[in-house]
């Protein structure tokens, strides 16, 4: 492959944009959440699960533990038959009452609304508090998951495996002010279209930038 100049890169990254803004116009999380200690939560569970087997358990979940407060109270044996369909649910159990406590104990019932605070909740990494920032706080956030490093990487607009390089080769293609859209958009078209095994690129709206391209 040709080397690619940072000026055709962002000169053709602005086209995928285009693409995707037509595309999904209202790209958004697919979690259903209404508070931004849900959104935790939800996005917590979420790890190594679809957001379909999350929506699926949580409206139960959050009636019954709506708040930090709430769950705080409860014991990680407690929550799991809420979550038992989700894979990984006695740890994600235990980081939910675990991260449920210190929001109430750190930060007064409030979830933080920084990466660094929400980062030392138990079960949050860097992508969940992306996550959480960006939706919950409207603070410009790039939350890499597999499907925004899958397609980060067959758009050339990153080398890396790491998802904070990921991150980082992202948040310096694009402006801030796209980075949560950009975000959802390439979750969206990495699920339907751009998928792992075999991607549809007689289909995807983006293909004629793609350097990934089969014909």
């Amino acid at each position: 492959m040709p080397r690619e100049s940072k000026t055709a890169r962002r000169t053709r990254g602005a086209a995928v944009l285009d693409g995707l803004r037509t595309t999904y116009p209202d790209a958004r999380t697919e979690l259903d959440f209404g508070t931004p200690f849900q959104l935790v939560i939800a996005t917590l569970l979420s790890a190594q699960a679809t957001d379909v087997s999350v929506n699926a358990a949580t409206p139960v979940l959050f009636e019954r533990y709506p708040t930090p407060e709430a769950m705080a109270q409860a014991t990680p044996e407690e929550i799991e038959p809420f979550i038992r369909t989700i894979g990984l649910f006695r740890t994600k159990a235990r980081n939910s009452v675990a991260a449920a406590r210190l929001i109430v104990e750190r930060f007064g019932g409030e979830v933080p609304s920084t990466r660094e605070e929400l980062i030392a909740l138990p079960g949050v990494g860097r992508k969940t508090a992306n996550v959480v920032v960006s939706n919950a706080f409207g603070v410009p956030a790039i939350a890499v998951d597999t499907h925004v490093g899958r397609l980060a990487r067959r758009l050339n607009f990153s080398t890396h495996l790491d998802p904070d390089k990921v991150e980082r080769d992202l948040e310096a293609l694009f402006d801030a002010a796209d980075w949560v859209f950009l975000h959802h958009a390439l979750i969206l078209h990495g699920r339907r279209v751009c998928v792992a095994r075999t991607p549809r690129c007689d289909v995807c709206t983006i293909a004629d930038w793609c350097p990934s391209r089969r014909t």
